[in-house]
């Protein structure tokens, strides 16, 4: 009888088993050495992401988006004529601690600020991601394949930015997201996209434009890569939390906004928020039920627990008012689940 109801339990309401758990978060940026060192942490950021730390280990993939490269000697490439206003990201490599200690098995690279110190900056992220033992996705050529409970997890990442696979590019993002399907169990797509700022926290029809640029259709995007083959999809890239959306049983997260982003971010409201999403999928890529954990930036970016649980609030309410029709609710704790019919 015991074993019977531990088999039970095993699955969830729908009869689902959980395969895995995959945790993710939006930008990382642990400080940067450009124009100077006056915008790097104390402790090299040692302190920036610990609380969370222990919320990390419940899952079985960490994944983030790497908001710029972890480079000493690459030269600047993004044209700037003050360096004072010029948004440009520079991590030390020996900041790699950081996320090994961490936990991050998957990081993206497809973004408005990988590039920002050109090929040499994105060729030095790559060699310390790969001592380090972190696969990563985003740069033309790159795709992520890692093995988890004896099964294959792939990761290919999409922006709109030079030398990255384009978001854009609807017929090409399809037939790469259908070729990494025969090659692994679980596909996570994940994108840098849509509009920026307080008031970009709502996923629009058609494309976002955002200072001249085309930063996708993300509607059209998600659910074109969910039709060929992804189990999930993760976005980033509007510096506020967005909405969620169940596809197909397979769960978009528009956007996870800023995580830990050091020195150079405006943290002020909804830019402070650090949702931590935990999402359960069964061994065919369907989602299950999930979690999204309230953290917030402190300062010029410290993560801390937020008791008020404003992300998951946002989130919640966001869901809600872009797709009222989709099959999940999120709780007042954090809680994500299929709508009983």
């Amino acid at each position: 009888m015991k074993t019977f109801l531990l088999f039970l339990l095993s699955f969830n309401i729908l009869g689902a088993e959980k395969f895995i758990t995959i945790g993710a978060v939006g930008d990382i940026m642990l400080g940067t050495s450009y124009p100077d060192e006056s915008y790097l942490p104390d402790k090299n950021g040692n302190e920036l992401m610990k609380i969370a730390h222990k919320y990390f280990k419940k899952v079985d993939v960490l994944f983030g988006n790497l908001e710029g490269p972890l480079a000493d000697e690459a030269p600047l490439h993004k044209k700037c004529s003050n360096p004072k206003n010029c948004y440009a990201f520079k991590t030390p490599t020996s900041y790699i601690k950081n996320f090994t200690e961490a936990g991050f098995h998957l990081l993206n690279l497809a973004n408005n600020h990988s590039g920002d110190f050109g090929e040499k900056g994105r060729e030095e992220t790559k060699q310390t991601l790969e001592k380090a033992e972190i696969a990563y996705s985003g740069i033309v050529g790159d795709i992520a394949i890692i093995e988890k409970k004896g099964k294959k997890i792939g990761m290919i990442g999409f922006a709109p930015n030079w030398g990255t696979y384009s978001i854009n590019d609807l017929p090409e993002a399809s037939r790469l997201v259908k070729e990494l399907s025969k090659k692994v169990d679980i596909v996570i797509v994940s994108f840098h996209g849509g509009a920026e700022g307080k008031n970009a926290s709502n996923v629009v029809d058609g494309m976002e434009v955002y200072l001249g640029e085309n930063r996708g259709d993300l509607k059209s995007f998600s659910h074109a890569v969910i039709d060929v083959g992804a189990d999930i999809v993760i976005g980033h890239g509007p510096h506020v939390p967005r909405g969620t959306e169940l596809y197909k049983n397979r769960l978009i997260l528009y956007s996870l906004g800023n995580f830990c982003t050091y020195g150079r971010f405006n943290l002020k409201g909804k830019a402070g928020y650090a949702p931590f999403a935990l999402i359960d999928l069964s061994d065919d890529g369907s989602f299950i039920s999930g979690e999204i954990i309230s953290f917030k930036q402190i300062g010029r970016g410290v993560v801390e627990f937020d008791s008020n649980h404003s992300a998951t609030k946002e989130i919640s309410r966001l869901t809600k008012e872009d797709f009222p029709n989709t099959e999940i609710s999120i709780s007042n704790s954090g809680k994500i689940s299929k709508k009983t019919k």
